[in-house]
C-alpha cells in the first residue's frame, strides 16, 4: 500500500502530557516510540518515524501542524516549491539536501495560506 504522506508532526502544548498519552495509545496500533529528544518525540514501526510530536512551547521556530508529502523525484520537490510560492505560500526552506535527516533526504518547505507547514520530500539518491 502506498501513501502520499511521508510523515506528520503535531504541535503540542505540553510534551510530557502528550508523551504519556501517545505512549499508551500508539502500541494499540502497532507503533512504538522510536525517540524522545525534546522538543521532539517520534513514533513508528521498524525505524520509520511516520508520526511525531513537537513542543510548541519549547520550539519557537516550528509550531502547529506539519505534513510531509512523498515526492517521486527531486524535480517534483523543486516544482512543488515553485508552485506553492506562486500560489501564495511563504518559503520555509528552499529545495535541497537535508543531510541531518539522512544523506539523500531532499526536501522543500513552505507555509500555506493558513499557516500549516508543508513539506515535499524525496528520499531517493540523485539520478544520473
Amino acid at each position: 500500500m502506498s501513501s502520499i504522506i511521508d510523515h506528520v508532526t503535531l504541535g503540542v502544548s505540553d510534551l510530557e502530557t502528550a508523551l504519556h498519552f501517545y505512549d499508551r495509545v500508539m502500541p494499540a496500533l502497532g507503533f512504538q516510540r522510536l525517540y524522545h529528544k525534546p522538543p521532539f518525540i517520534g513514533y513508528g514501526r521498524e525505524g520509520a518515524d511516520d508520526f511525531g510530536l513537537q513542543s510548541d512551547i519549547d520550539c519557537s521556530s516550528r509550531r502547529g501542524t506539519h505534513v510531509a508529502f512523498r515526492a517521486p523525484d527531486r524535480a517534483s520537490v523543486n516544482r512543488f516549491h515553485s508552485e506553492a510560492l506562486a500560489a501564495g505560500a511563504r518559503d520555509d526552506g528552499a529545495p535541497g539536501l537535508r543531510p541531518e535527516y539522512h544523506g539523500s533526504y531532499y526536501a522543500a518547505f513552505v507555509i500555506d495560506p493558513d499557516g500549516n507547514r508543508i513539506e515535499a520530500v524525496c528520499h531517493k539518491p540523485a539520478g544520473p
